[in-house]
């Protein structure tokens, strides 16, 4: 595909569209083997960035990193029998090793549960080792039989956090606080303001009592899985024999949590916020920020346009992620239009009238309300005023997505018909009432294509909760929200 004709439109096709940036953006690129793919350089930085975020979170709230292994002999991966069932067939088996069959198949772990909690159990003995709180970074291989770049791949990155706790009541507050953490870097990182709550029982991570989801909008209207926390009760701990002394003497089976986010998260970021030039990055998860573009026409004014654009890259770098673009291949076009495309935040252009005036041009990638996307400014009036725009900018973008999710929820429907209408035209979140039956599910499934995301936190309940079931018209258990997903 040639770098340089334009995108599908994002409203004519959104699927093209997306497949289309993350590869004209340098994010990705394919490999021999399909559904693996490369995440690049840039779009590795971006991981690094997100990663840096969440391990801090995660280290603030006394979480550690440790490092497990890749390969899960079969039998324990069968220990747990609801957890083995949910993940057969997306499970990747070795089983031959150095030339020979192996005695017992080798499983590359689609999640680490069955690995980590054997290991674990020597860990424990009273309830003065708990509660245990654990991390990994680490990759997945999930056999996916339909891929889509960063939302489901063959392998991906992740982080996958395991814990274990003296009470069922710990747990929940692990659970809770862990759904929470991952809301709080979606809000405040990400600009992308998911919904939050529980997965009903047909919905729930394999083996979990209860699965907490973070469910923000893309602009197509579909929801994305972007992270999910679970209590897991005693479920492994019982499977596992993980077993720890109580205050009173006696001895218990540890109650114990997991959960995860992925590399699905840049997925997430290009849906959210992206247009049809390429790829917008909210500032705090933005490699480079700025870029500053040198113009110039011949030596004598490349000397002194280069001199400045480094005198601002030098005012900037302590606070600000900046690049100057001194490349002599391209054009200033050329570089223009790939920064559009990358999605980097500001760009500063510098040619030898504005090196004479003192000044610099600012480019914004994006513009909220009144303001100008390109101002000639006074070069240390444009220093001192870009952590505050990148800030505007960040803020802009988390505006523009809640609105744009508020906009495309809707509330207080009782119709079926007017129900599957919307799905089949808009999509969007519909908040319904639900009888709590799975036929009831099920069928709106097969009808829409749809699926109940969540059972909503309180903050994302309606006023006045619908008292009757959307489907069948009995009594309502629950408020559910329903959408199509990725």
């Amino acid at each position: 595909m040639s770098s340089d004709r334009k995108l599908t439109p994002l409203g004519e096709d959104f699927s093209a569209w997306y497949n289309e940036v993350v590869l004209r953006a340098e994010l990705v690129d394919y490999t021999p083997v399909k559904g693996s793919l490369v995440i690049r350089p840039y779009g590795y930085a971006i991981w690094e960035l997100i990663q840096g975020a969440l391990d801090g979170m995660f280290k603030a709230t006394g979480h550690e990193n440790a490092y497990f292994p890749l390969l899960i002999p079969e039998s324990l991966l069968a220990k747990e029998a609801e957890h083995i069932e949910g993940f057969a067939p997306q499970t990747a088996v070795v089983t031959r090793g150095g030339g020979k069959e192996l005695e017992e198949p080798l499983v590359i772990r689609p999640t680490s549960e069955a690995i980590i909690w054997p290991i674990m159990a020597g860990w424990i003995q009273s309830y003065r080792d708990l509660p245990l709180l654990i991390n990994q970074w680490a990759n997945i291989v999930r056999w996916e039989l339909r891929t889509r770049p960063f939302l489901r791949t063959l392998e991906f990155l992740w982080q996958e956090g395991h814990t274990a706790h003296a009470t069922q009541e710990e747990a929940e507050a692990e659970a809770r606080q862990m759904l929470g953490i991952y809301r709080r870097f979606m809000e405040d990182w990400m600009a992308m303001p998911p919904v939050t709550g529980r997965k009903t029982e047909r919905e729930k991570f394999a083996g979990a009592d209860r699965t907490y989801s973070c469910e923000p909008m893309m602009q197509d209207n579909r929801a994305l899985q972007a992270a999910t926390s679970h209590n897991l009760g005693q479920k492994f701990s019982r499977a596992f024999e993980v077993k720890f002394q109580t205050e009173a003497g006696e001895h218990d089976y540890v109650w114990s949590t997991s959960w995860g986010a992925s590399t699905r998260l840049i997925g997430g970021l290009v849906m959210t916020h992206g247009d049809d030039v390429g790829l917008i990055l909210p500032p705090k998860l933005a490699p480079i920020q700025v870029v500053v573009v040198p113009i110039y026409k011949s030596s004598a004014e490349r000397a002194s346009v280069l001199e400045a654009a480094e005198r601002i890259r030098a005012s900037l770098d302590r606070n600000v992620r900046v690049k100057v673009d001194d490349r002599d291949t391209l054009n200033p076009g050329a570089k223009f239009y790939e920064w559009e495309r990358k999605g980097v935040p500001v760009r500063l252009e510098i040619g030898p009238r504005d090196v004479a005036a003192g000044q610099v041009m600012v480019v914004r990638r994006i513009v909220f309300g009144d303001a100008e996307r390109k101002v000639a400014m006074g070069e240390s009036e444009a220093i001192a005023m870009l952590e505050g725009l990148l800030e505007t900018m960040q803020a802009g973008l988390h505006e523009r997505a809640l609105d744009r999710r508020e906009r495309n929820s809707y509330r207080g429907l009782k119709d079926y018909g007017e129900f599957k209408q919307i799905m089949s035209q808009s999509g969007g979140y519909i908040y319904t009432g639900w009888c709590g039956g799975e036929e009831c599910e099920s069928k709106v499934k097969d009808d829409t294509k749809a699926t109940i995301r969540v059972i909503p936190d309180p903050e994302f309940r309606s006023d006045d909760a619908p008292d009757k079931c959307i489907a069948c018209g009995a009594e309502s258990t629950n408020e559910v929200v329903w959408a199509r997903a990725y």
